[in-house]
């Protein structure tokens, strides 16, 4: 694949930005692709490495990264867009925030840069856009089946597609005003800029996939309704219960979700609510709890807002800095400190804090109380421990705390115990190795019965719950 000596003859190249200073004056996208005729010689550096680890181990979806680094490399970029539409419904999507896993895995990795897939997936993508490349696909024929997907991000769009294309009769219900789930609002314009869904969403209407939003099934509308007038049910909710911090000082105001910050950020962003109706961080101490992808959306967001300081405290050990462009743990993720863009227009970051308490006046939060610790494994069981440092408890000035510690499993509401579906240990929804539930034509994909994941994983759980379901209702026939 590509050219023979091209990990040699070309370095690796990624996306430009625009200077902090400028970026955070609004909540438009920053990251600007190289051009073509660079991707060319970027596609020219995937290796004929025999083992493609970048499809077979680190992409969740598989998609068939040497092949189309090839077209990209023969500058055939039709073909490189056919084989990437193969595996992924939505690259435009991916290619804008998967955290790559791809290019760990890469075989250049092993002692060098990796290719730039990722770049190369969204220059393919957006170049089949600009070229008209991207067109709806109807069925050519209908089944007559009906099927209901509740929760419209990645699982349950990627799933709707594929349906669809079957020639199912797929309608998508979402509680939110507007479609896309976590995509729509729990991902900042900057990294995502909502025209790229409704984009898609556009193509999925005219290939006849109905969308009802603002309907939350279970309350506006009955499961029990939908099991009577649909052949199968699909679950894709998401996993939307965040993890708390049960302390001290919880309740007071000025403590939030990250989701319920980012989501009221990004709605204002779009004109569906005003600067009255969102939590501001203008002028304020921020703190945000937890050190992932939602911790540094806060960060960005706060930023973009005119916050005075950000502070983000992890419980977990500060993690090993690496700053070579090999991979230390080739083929696997490796656990390494990253500093995302978030990061680097501004905030003090600080491991291994334990978060004691929170004080306030009147209702309203002012400080909090924090320790150190020091993490050990037993070297029995090999379980982690922490314990605190004698005399390391500090106090912070704050006056907002964004927790982004994660999700834990689905809400379990009415809808769940309406359809009667079991759950697993951890409280996700338990389906079989066809995505099939304990509840007879009710299925469920992504997060909602993985638990929380990457946005990829999800497009592939969508489009594997799909083909079951797919095949379950021929079955039926």
């Amino acid at each position: 694949m590509g050219k023979p000596s091209g990990f040699l003859d070309y370095k690796r190249k990624t996306p430009t930005h625009l200077k902090v200073p400028e970026r955070i004056k609004n909540f438009k996208e920053f990251s600007q692709l190289q051009p073509l005729n660079e991707m060319i010689r970027q596609g020219a550096r995937c290796m004929d490495c025999g083992v493609p680890y970048c499809h077979a181990v680190g992409c969740p979806i598989v998609n068939l990264i040497p092949e189309w680094n090839d077209y990209v490399y023969h500058n055939n970029w039709y073909g490189a867009y056919k084989r990437l539409e193969k595996t992924n419904n939505f690259p435009e999507i991916t290619g804008r925030v998967c955290p790559a896993p791809c290019e760990t895995a890469c075989t250049l990795s092993i002692n060098n840069s990796p290719v730039s897939i990722k770049q190369i997936e969204l220059s393919i993508i957006e170049n089949a856009y600009a070229e008209g490349w991207v067109q709806p696909k109807p069925p050519l024929q209908e089944t007559g089946k009906r099927i209901a997907i509740i929760g419209s991000g990645p699982a349950g769009l990627a799933a709707a597609q594929q349906l669809r294309r079957a020639g199912h009769t797929v309608t998508v219900y979402e509680k939110a005003s507007k479609i896309g789930g976590i995509l729509r609002y729990g991902i900042p314009n900057y990294k995502l800029d909502k025209r790229i869904i409704d984009r898609r969403l556009l193509q999925m209407v005219e290939e006849g996939v109905k969308f009802e939003s603002n309907v939350d099934i279970g309350k506006d509308l009955s499961s029990r309704y939908l099991k009577r007038t649909h052949d199968v049910i699909l679950l894709a909710v998401g996993a939307r219960e965040p993890r708390d911090l049960p302390v001290t000082g919880r309740d007071l105001k000025g403590i939030h979700f990250a989701l319920e910050y980012l989501t009221k950020a990004t709605k204002c962003v779009c004109g569906e609510l005003t600067e009255k109706g969102i939590i501001s961080a203008k002028g304020k101490n921020v703190l945000v709890i937890g050190g992932g992808d939602t911790g540094s959306d806060c960060i960005g967001t706060a930023r973009r807002q005119g916050a005075k300081n950000i502070y983000q405290f992890e419980i977990l050990p500060k993690p090993n800095e690496w700053t070579k462009d090999w991979n230390p743990d080739w083929p696997y993720w490796p656990n390494i400190l990253r500093t995302s863009s978030a990061h680097e227009e501004g905030c003090e970051r600080d491991w291994s804090i334990l978060t004691k308490k929170f004080e306030g006046h009147k209702g309203t939060l002012r400080t909090g109380e924090f320790s150190r610790i020091e993490w050990s494994k037993d070297p029995d069981t090999g379980k982690f421990s922490f314990e605190e440092i004698p005399g390391s408890n500090f106090s912070l000035d704050i006056d907002l705390v964004f927790l982004a510690m994660g999700f834990v499993h689905p809400r379990h509401n009415q809808l769940l115990d309406d359809l009667q579906v079991e759950l697993n240990e951890r409280g996700n929804i338990k389906v079989d190795e066809n995505y099939a539930t304990s509840s007879k034509q009710v299925f469920s994909a992504g997060d909602a019965h993985s638990g929380a994941s990457l946005v990829v994983r999800a497009i592939n759980h969508g489009r594997k719950a799909a083909a079951c379901i797919n095949e379950y209702l021929q079955k039926k026939n």
